[in-house]
């Protein structure tokens, strides 16, 4: 395969085939760095150098009804994670001030839970007012399944992207969930597209899919028309039904990285869940055909610190953009004082 005449069809956009998508998941070592290269001619074309920082807040944790086997807050399973009430309008907003200050893009808000009951999503729309009103920072809700007059809400309020992943292909969906269908996300990411967000919508690599799943996955969020794909990476939670399960291999989760930005040129694409503890010393690697990352963690598990993000960043030669669009240097010492938050403390 020439990836070069690959990144130019991506670029030209026309739909890669299947059987070249495959072939990206196949690359050989030896074609990893030139793979990377035309990922990243891609990426350039839209992105440019810049990586956007996203901070996710759990702000309802654990007891959720549904049975997302790779989730620990499922009430479903065995795992220690435990629960916490949902947080304050207060704590919200404090959240978003230290997402600020990371240099952040995005303040995502996290609830663990079928959908959004009415006192959570006043909660939810509270706070998106207040934070608004305060900082120049992109907000995004993640809140479970979604009706018509919820959705539009919550973009009243200022919510400007809607997260609500696939997870992976529909026919292993089954596999992993029972308590809804794929096909029941698909209908919430088209809700939350009519209300006048964007929307967010990835998956998980390592859930046990096949390779037939994970192409599904890439080609059916690019028929969704999302506006963000996140690619995670399974962390295998104690207690899950998944607990056990191996960690994606470094080089196959960058080649899979690749063939979802050659399946979604013009995409923001983010390396999410799993990052560090799947790529490890390759993490740099990822800015390459990926253009954000989340810091701070991801809800349950840790993460790298703002500040090893911002000196990743430097170092590899890239700039940050904030939620005004600006491209602005990353600045290690700048965030040095700044850490993940405790989690919320768990009742078990």
């Amino acid at each position: 395969m020439n990836w070069q005449s690959l990144a130019e069809l991506s670029l030209s956009g026309s739909v890669i085939s299947r059987e070249a998508a495959r072939a990206v998941l196949h690359a050989s070592a030896d074609d990893t760095l030139s793979l990377l290269d035309a990922a990243f001619r891609v990426r350039r074309a839209y992105w440019g150098r810049r990586v956007s920082l996203h901070v996710l807040d759990n702000a309802k944790m654990g007891a959720c009804p549904e049975d997302c086997g790779f989730c620990s807050q499922s009430s479903k399973h065995a795992s220690p994670s435990g629960e916490a009430p949902m947080k304050s309008v207060d704590d919200l907003v404090d959240g978003a001030r230290r997402a600020h200050a990371a240099r952040a893009k995005r303040y995502c808000m996290v609830t663990a839970t079928r959908g959004p009951s009415q006192r959570d999503l006043d909660t939810i729309c509270a706070a998106a007012e207040r934070i608004k009103s305060e900082m120049d920072i992109e907000l995004c809700a993640s809140l479970g399944i979604l009706t018509e007059a919820k959705a539009q809400r919550l973009a009243k309020s200022g919510v400007d992207r809607f997260n609500h992943n696939l997870e992976t292909s529909e026919r292993h969906y089954e596999k992993i969930v029972s308590t809804h269908t794929w096909r029941d996300r698909v209908e919430t990411v088209r809700v939350a597209k009519a209300a006048g967000m964007d929307t967010c919508c990835g998956g998980i690599v390592g859930l046990g899919e096949s390779e037939e799943d994970l192409l599904d996955l890439a080609f059916a969020l690019r028929d969704l028309d999302v506006d963000s794909v996140p690619v995670n990476f399974l962390d295998a939670r104690p207690g899950t039904p998944l607990a056990g399960y191996p960690l994606v291999e470094p080089a196959y989760a960058l080649r899979a990285l690749c063939m979802f930005r050659f399946v979604h040129p013009r995409t923001d694409l983010r390396v999410a869940g799993g990052r560090e503890i799947t790529l490890r010393a390759l993490q740099a690697m990822a800015l390459y055909p990926a253009n954000s990352i989340f810091t701070q963690g991801y809800l349950t598990t840790g993460g790298a610190t703002p500040h090893a993000d911002h000196q990743m960043i430097k170092d590899a030669g890239f700039e940050l953009e904030l939620a005004s669009g600006e491209a602005v240097p990353a600045d290690p010492e700048a965030v040095a004082h700044l850490r993940r938050p405790s989690l919320p403390q768990v009742r078990s």
